[in-house]
């Protein structure tokens, strides 16, 4: 590959050109290059606009010429929506004529397979001997609203003007880009800048978000991805995010098998474990949405209030029709009602009968005459609670409709605290939300128009821990331990987890069946005996596992059952078996980890047994882990109320458990590249102050380079 010439331009200098040549410019708005011409012109960018075109001499009011490079000037951003075949022509008259960065919106490349490949990697390779920036191709280009700048040809850029605000939208999708704007836009939302990325040839999508970290004006970031070119910086720019206090929101496609496929026709794009990824963006504080009117409403909202103090939802409604409907979604969504304080509802008492005097709060059951005041009244009180941080206004049909909700609005957003309104739709409703739009005061048309969603994805970033746990390494383990490579049985990584502080099962390795009968009468009855061969993964499945054996008689017939069973369903002769303790315990974990191809070292955890893969009640984290990380993956999993005890039961070692979780974590890290994956199945988990024992373990690891 060649060698990458130092940068024509910085991420700053191409959102903030001086000057912008088209490529294909036309008075013709029916073509791409005519819409980038009117947009330019009608949005009043401040910089030099070049169209390029060998048949005119005038684009628009702006002198053309034929070709870029008999452009008098420097052109520091060219953007070009020409046919593929004249695309790398175009590409190489652009760095000999000195441009910082070239737009490409053609398509035909790398998402149309091995041809269209290879022109990628064409044009890649004149951006890397150049040091002119590509962006795409297979992109819309770019939006910076405060520079006046619309690089782009859509359609939805032919509005009445640019909405300047401080989210910044990354999107590989040019299309989404521009959806997401237009939807935003009818919602009064604006962008600090908007970019499209396509098949990311050259810029990527961690290159803007590090320069939204870094832009002042860039206050929340929405990023839209199909896959990564280096998940690994991905994961870095979201940590750092999380340090300067700039929310990331991230849709990601990729997390069915047939949202793998269609990202992968798409833009070329590897998607990698959804799983393993939710488990990146959860550590660093990244907010996960699968709904891109979700993100950007919950971005407008944390732009608004990048903080709550609390969690609690305090409802308010001149319907109690409308509370109710409302409170039964806050309810079905996980979400916490407000308790009121004795001294709210005693305000509140005063204009409203006893059971409209709490929350949620029906303004129809008034004590006092009918009048928009009392509206301002309870407003005032609500917000005034300790327990409510957020303020839901669900508003229907009622008198003073308009009065009321401009009242309602104003009252609640001068607490300072966030406060949402439901409207329903209808005309009545259009004075209403013209007098919400005024107050800019954010509204849904409706609880299911996303806004418990949006809620829920607020409250959740309220309850994430702001900063980094520390990861300490356990005592008493040393790194980088000797495996050989491939399937690993028992008696081969036992030594390793040993000197990782795990405790396992007494057992001993038998090559023949009187030595099992003497090693089990050495451990004492009952024992399991376990079949070893080569590649034997799934024992039980194999028929290779004898639980309970209580004498020598039933050790001798189970080594009988057992070899025949691997000799009738295993390519690999037996070994011998392993002789092991029955262990006893409360509850079976699962404690896993593999190498992701994408994000590295990964640790699971889970309900254990037989019944793993049914049951899937798993949790995943990249190692290595905090020990307070680990206790929170396993207080996260369906079978968490067993470890506090239940029906009489006593509590598990869940501490021991979760040291556990840590040690095989920093396994993982330890080993590298070279972990394909290993587990422990089961840990059974002991009574507290008992510990945990490890009964079946296994790994897989590839040779040293």
């Amino acid at each position: 590959m060649d060698q990458r010439h130092p940068p024509r331009l910085s991420i700053r200098e191409i959102l903030h050109p001086k000057s912008v040549a088209v490529f294909g410019a036309s008075d013709n708005r029916d073509k791409f290059g005519g819409r980038i011409m009117y947009f330019l012109t009608r949005h009043h960018f401040g910089g030099r606009i070049i169209p390029i075109n060998p048949r005119r001499n005038e684009v628009f009011g702006h002198r053309a010429y034929p070709t870029i490079g008999e452009c008098p000037e420097n052109v520091e951003v060219a953007i070009l929506a020409v046919p593929p075949r004249e695309l790398a022509g175009g590409v190489v008259d652009c760095a000999a004529a000195g441009v910082g960065c070239c737009v490409i919106m053609t398509t035909g490349f790398a998402e149309a397979g091995a041809e269209g490949a290879a022109r990628q990697e064409e044009i890649a390779a004149i951006s890397r001997r150049s040091g002119m920036r590509i962006m795409g191709p297979n992109c819309m280009g770019f939006l910076n609203p405060a520079w006046r700048l619309t690089l782009s040809s859509s359609i939805v850029l032919d509005a009445e003007r640019l909405l300047v605000g401080e989210i910044g939208l990354v999107s590989q999708s040019g299309a989404l880009m521009v959806s997401i704007f237009d939807r935003a836009y009818g919602n009064g939302i604006g962008f600090s800048a908007c970019v499209s990325l396509g098949n990311q040839s050259d810029l990527e999508i961690c290159d803007f978000i590090e320069y939204m970290i870094d832009d002042s004006k860039t206050r929340v970031i929405c990023v839209y991805v199909e896959g990564f070119v280096d998940p690994a910086r991905f994961v870095k720019v979201a940590a750092a995010s999380r340090v300067a206090g700039k929310p990331l929101i991230v849709l990601k496609t990729g997390r069915t098998p047939a949202g793998v496929k269609a990202a992968r026709s798409h833009t070329a794009s590897l998607a990698g474990s959804y799983d393993v990824f939710s488990a990146v963006c959860r550590e660093h504080g990244v907010i996960l949405t699968d709904d891109p009117t979700v993100m950007v409403r919950l971005a407008d909202l944390l732009v608004r209030w990048p903080t709550l103090r609390g969690d609690g939802i305090g409802v308010i409604s001149g319907s109690g029709g409308s509370t109710g409907i409302l409170s039964d979604r806050i309810c079905e969504a996980g979400l916490r009602l407000a308790e009121l304080a004795p001294a709210t509802k005693a305000a509140l008492g005063e204009i409203l009968l006893p059971p409209q005097a709490d929350n949620p709060i029906d303004l129809g059951g008034r004590i006092a005459p009918e009048s928009v005041e009392i509206a301002g009244t309870a407003m005032r009180a609500l917000a005034a609670d300790s327990d409510v941080a957020i303020i839901l206004m669900a508003l229907s049909s009622m008198p003073f409709f308009e009065a009321r909700t401009r009242l309602l609005a104003a009252e609640g957003l001068a607490s300072g605290k966030p406060v949402i309104c439901s409207i329903l739709p209808g005309p009545a409703a259009d004075r209403p939300r013209a007098a919400l739009r005024e107050l800019d005061c954010p509204f849904f048309e409706s609880p299911e128009d996303g806004m418990l969603r949006v809620l829920g994805h607020l409250i959740e970033r309220y309850h994430t821990v702001a900063a980094a746990e520390p990861r300490q390494r356990p005592t008493a383990i040393s790194p980088a331990p000797s495996l050989p490579p491939g399937s690993i049985e028992a008696t081969e990584l036992s030594a390793v987890l040993r000197q990782y502080g795990v405790p396992l099962a007494r057992e001993v390795m038998a090559r023949n069946m009187d030595a099992a009968v003497a090693a089990a009468t050495r451990i004492g009855f009952p024992v399991a005996l376990k079949g070893v061969a080569r590649n034997l993964v799934h024992k039980s499945d194999a028929g290779a596992v004898k639980l309970d054996l209580r004498d020598e008689t039933a050790v001798r017939q189970g080594w009988r059952d057992i070899a025949a069973a691997v000799a009738s369903r295993h390519s690999d002769a037996i070994e011998g078996c392993v002789v092991q303790e029955m262990v006893q315990g409360g509850a079976e974990l699962i404690v896993g980890i593999k190498r992701d191809a994408q994000f590295g070292a990964v640790v699971l955890v889970g309900s254990g047994g037989i019944l793993v893969e049914l049951l899937r009640d798993i949790e995943l984290a990249t190692a290595p882990l905090s020990h307070a990380r680990a206790l929170g993956l396993l207080r996260s999993l369906r079978l968490a109320p067993v470890f506090d005890g239940v029906r009489g039961q006593k509590p598990l070692d869940l501490e021991e458990a979760a040291d556990v979780v840590v040690r095989m974590s920093w396994l993982a890290a330890d080993l590298g590249p070279r972990l394909v994956d290993a587990e422990i199945n089961p840990l059974v988990l002991r009574k507290r102050g008992a510990g945990v024992v490890a009964v079946d373990v296994r790994a897989t690891i590839l040779a040293r380079d």
